[in-house]
């Protein structure tokens, strides 16, 4: 790949990950109600879902869809019940900074960060999509989409972490009113996109 075929590559990547989906919502949401480090957590999480797209990726998107095509209209399923859940759980919420303990289970943000990300399976469509387009098919195929999909995940990493800085930051300042009302709107997104998903087609 060229050093401008490259460049434009990580522009892509860019508009991608800047683009506000259930993911930011849930990064934003959690680090101005938990503090920056629920948001990071949830960071973590999201880029192990990542990983587990780029090999799947990696190994044979189309071959995967066409054989296990069932599976990804039950994983929609499932992700838009999750999604659902947890902007039940935002509606929910007081307000208050820091809630006691929240910080001190850090498996929960991961495990949301990760199920959130893992559940849309449009993420991964997406990406059979969007990588292949700059793959030099005459080179070996599965090296170069493991370097694009880090690629991805390193300036997915820095993004969502200043969305966390900045969110964890603003909540510091925010009254308790303020942050419920954040966390409420942050919760009907995240249901208005639990049961988009569900109603459209996987394939």
């Amino acid at each position: 790949m060229s050093l401008e075929l490259y460049l434009a590559y990580c522009a892509a990547c860019v508009v991608l990950v800047i683009v506000p989906g259930p993911t930011v919502t849930l990064i934003v949401a959690n680090s101005l109600t938990h503090g920056t480090r629920a948001g990071l957590i949830n960071v973590a999480g999201t880029q192990l879902a990542l990983a587990v797209m780029i090999g799947v990726v990696a190994v044979g998107l189309g071959a995967m869809v066409a054989t296990m095509g069932w599976w990804f209209n039950w994983l929609k399923l499932a992700g838009a019940a999750y999604l659902v859940w947890i902007g039940i759980k935002m509606l929910r919420s007081t307000g208050q900074i820091g809630l006691p303990g929240a910080t001190s289970r850090p498996k929960s943000f991961f495990w949301q960060g990760f199920f959130v990300l893992l559940a849309n399976p449009k993420v991964l469509l997406l990406f059979g999509a969007f990588i292949p387009q700059f793959v030099d098919v005459s080179q070996p195929y599965f090296m170069q989409v493991v370097f694009l999909g880090l690629t991805f995940m390193a300036i997915a990493t820095v993004f969502d972490t200043a969305y966390a800085f900045l969110a964890g930051g603003a909540g510091k300042m925010l009254s308790a009113q303020r942050v419920r009302l954040i966390s409420r709107l942050s919760g009907l997104s995240l249901i208005g996109g639990g049961v988009w998903l569900a109603l459209i087609r996987t394939r």
